[in-house]
């Protein structure tokens, strides 16, 4: 994709990622935005996602993000979706892509099958992030558009322990870090560091956790109530899941939390032996091989189990 030949004599340009965004969404909408008003500077660019946690504040002009829209919908000359396998993980911005002169969609997901009138799709790279650095121009990237990409590359790839890191991930990286900036406080502020009710959410999970299958599967859930009652959002989840698939022995870690009334966000992680992207999109979501997520309705019995089929036929074959 030639990205600015894409962007050719458009004048308003809005970008977005996924509902409840992680740390690739953010540092990729923010890199993409930091990068695009240098080298579009008249053009009208708002960057449009769901207000990002305080930790990420470390990026610049990140208030610049407009995360309540306007019943209105403006017609945009581009829309540029950003780390999402499907569109309607758009959320409230959704409308602003479905109505845009012009679609482009850059991922890394591999069930996503291209949905934008350009895509830019590689399921085997670690990150949005990675892939945008591949379509800037390296002359124009600056401390400030290297940050937001490193953040997203680090958030996606565990701190460059997951199996989607490659060669090219490592040269890319070492590319961002070159420009200077405190690396090591990056990691500790928005990867590793946690609130207290972060932990506390973290702490109940693993104590009611739930091994079966022969100790190759672990779940573990957090209902409404006890969300409330620690005053936990959404973002107070993530990790979660990556610490129960720690367990020994276990190939396929199973986290969710209630989003509704009998209604649960899923998040999977497997060992390797288990493609979780399968089981995600026959339930209507998506991600990778080794992590992936998706809503589903039903009780916490009925979710498990019908996970347990769906895992048992991959652990059996």
């Amino acid at each position: 994709m030639d990205l600015l030949k894409e962007l050719k004599d458009c004048k308003t340009i809005a970008i977005s990622g996924h509902i409840r965004p992680d740390g690739d969404c953010i540092g990729s909408v923010m890199g993409m935005y930091l990068y695009l008003k240098k080298v579009m500077p008249k053009a009208k660019i708002i960057p449009m996602i769901e207000k990002p946690a305080s930790e990420f504040e470390c990026i610049k002009d990140i208030g610049d993000i407009l995360s309540t829209f306007d019943p209105d919908v403006t017609v945009f000359d581009a829309f540029i979706g950003l780390d999402s396998s499907s569109s309607d993980r758009y959320g409230d911005a959704l409308p602003y892509f479905e109505s845009a002169k012009k679609k482009i969609v850059i991922d890394h997901h591999i069930s996503n099958d291209g949905f934008g009138d350009v895509s830019y799709i590689d399921g085997n790279a670690s990150s949005t992030c990675e892939l945008i650095y591949d379509l800037l121009d390296e002359k124009v990237v600056d401390e400030e558009i290297a940050k937001a990409l490193y953040i997203g590359i680090i958030h996606d790839t565990g701190v460059l322990r997951y199996s989607n890191v490659s060669p090219k991930t490592l040269v890319t990286v070492s590319k961002l870090i070159a420009f200077g900036f405190d690396f090591p406080k990056i990691i500790d502020e928005t990867f590793y560091e946690k609130t207290k009710t972060q932990n506390e959410m973290l702490g109940r999970a693993l104590v009611e956790s739930i091994v079966f299958m022969d100790g190759k599967c672990i779940v573990s859930k957090i209902d409404a109530d006890t969300m409330k009652f620690y005053d936990a959002t959404p973002h107070d989840m993530e990790g979660i899941v990556n610490q129960l698939r720690y367990t020994k022995g276990v190939e396929v870690a199973i986290f969710m939390y209630e989003i509704g009334p009998l209604n649960y966000k899923v998040s999977l992680r497997s060992s390797g032996k288990v493609d979780v992207a399968k089981i995600a999109k026959f339930y209507g979501g998506g991600g990778h091989e080794r992590a992936s997520g998706f809503s589903l309705k039903g009780t916490f019995h009925d979710v498990v189990n019908n996970l347990s089929d769906s895992i048992a036929m991959q652990l059996d074959a």
